[in-house]
């Protein structure tokens, strides 16, 4: 039995993209390279006009529509990226454009959906109840349903990464794709395994959301709980996409939380590259299984950029303070003037950065003319942690490290 689509259909479709989406660079990244002993490639599809791969499957699915399909318009259920994606480009084509999302949805997303003309509508609490919501509408006012990855030219569409990759880099030894439905590792490993029989193809999904794994292993589905990587998880992959995982996807690897996390900061601090967390779950694979890809060409497919500002704030702090690189001390003072101005000068003195300082008093357990001071620090590592305890301790202001963040107590 044959797959759902064929390289044939990918070229259509990168021939009737060309020019209307962006032909995405493909980069050596030098530090992530030096990073994990590997020859890193990074496929950007941060640079889409919407931030993500999105565009291209939503792209050919609309170009397919009929003259009266278009004049119908169309809908689709997502809570972000595809929905950009739909939005963006029926705007372009002049076709009326709705999107349910779901009511937590943040306000940003909401916002940039609209400014692309498309009218939002807020239903339930999951993508699923979206989708049920979708359907009504679709029946409803008689619009076609875009689907994020269960439709063949959306697959079509994302394959076309495929052939850029081997374009600029022919045979690579793996490249590493996140699943969240499928549509995108289907069509590049379509395109992919027609035109190299060395590279392997290797899928990621969040630990938490394993669907495809569970289904080409099968395992019982278990999944649910927050995960950073919220454009991958997906409980139901497509039907055509788990056809073409059976066939043409190596091997598939499971991303706990902290490694996405680490690996949202990794891309950013050393690749220099924004991700959301499915767009960094490739690196987050690499760095959790380093000892299998050192010295191998790799490339990752970086799928989108558009991660709340809030969780990323949330994310490069806590990757500093598993580091040793924030940390909170308390120190016991005699609770007099000038004592304050003498902790700043001797964690100044050895290069540390005071970046918030809360001064205790009113707490039974501390002596009246005492007081306790708790200091958030900001250093280059566990060791400059010590340096800095060491030389409040010589002043004669001796503290303890409040959490063990950088792997050092009392």
């Amino acid at each position: 039995m044959g797959l759902p689509i064929g390289l044939e259909d990918i070229r259509a479709a990168a021939e009737m993209s060309r020019g209307k989406v962006v032909r995405t660079p493909l980069v050596r990244s030098g530090p992530l390279s030096d990073l994990t002993g590997a020859e890193v490639y990074l496929k950007l599809e941060t640079l889409q006009r919407t931030g993500s791969f999105k565009d291209r499957g939503a792209l050919v699915k609309l170009e397919s529509l009929s003259a009266e399909e278009r004049a119908r318009g169309v809908v689709a259920m997502s809570a972000g990226n595809h929905a950009q994606g739909v939005a963006y480009h029926a705007q372009r084509l002049g076709i009326p454009a709705t999107i349910v999302m779901p009511e937590g949805t943040p306000f940003t997303k909401i916002a940039r959906t609209q400014a692309f003309g498309a009218r939002v509508v807020q239903h339930g609490e999951t993508v699923d109840s979206a989708r049920e919501e979708a359907d009504r509408l679709a029946e409803a006012e008689s619009l076609v349903f875009v689907h994020p990855y269960a439709d063949a030219k959306i697959v079509a569409g994302q394959g076309v990464i495929g052939l850029e990759i081997l374009q600029d880099l022919p045979d690579p030894d793996y490249v590493i794709v996140p699943i969240g439905g499928g549509g995108i590792i289907g069509g590049i490993a379509t395109a992919v395994k027609s035109l190299s029989k060395k590279t392997k193809m290797i899928g990621v999904e969040a630990a938490l959301y394993p669907s495809m794994y569970q289904i080409l292993n099968g395992l019982e589905p278990r999944m649910g709980g927050d995960t950073i990587a919220d454009g991958i998880a997906v409980k139901t992959p497509g039907e055509i996409n788990i056809a073409i995982a059976r066939k043409l996807v190596d091997e598939i690897l499971l991303v706990e939380e902290i490694d996405l996390e680490l690996g949202v900061q990794t891309m950013l601090e050393t690749g220099r590259v924004l991700a959301e967390g499915a767009g960094a779950a490739p690196l987050a694979a690499m760095l959790a299984n380093r000892d299998r890809f050192e010295g191998k060409t790799v490339v990752l497919i970086v799928c989108g950029s558009n991660i709340d500002s809030r969780l990323l704030a949330s994310v490069l702090m806590r990757g500093m303070a598993k580091a040793g690189r924030l940390v909170r001390l308390r120190v016991q003072i005699q609770d007099r003037p000038g004592v304050l101005a003498k902790i700043a000068t001797q964690i100044g003195a050895v290069g540390g950065n005071i970046v918030e300082v809360a001064h205790q008093r009113m707490f039974f357990d501390v002596p009246v003319k005492q007081a306790d001071v708790d200091i958030v620090v900001e250093t280059r590592d566990a060791a400059h942690v010590r340096e800095v305890q060491a030389r409040l301790k010589a002043a004669g202001l001796p503290c303890k490290l409040l959490s063990n963040l950088a792997g050092e107590g009392g």
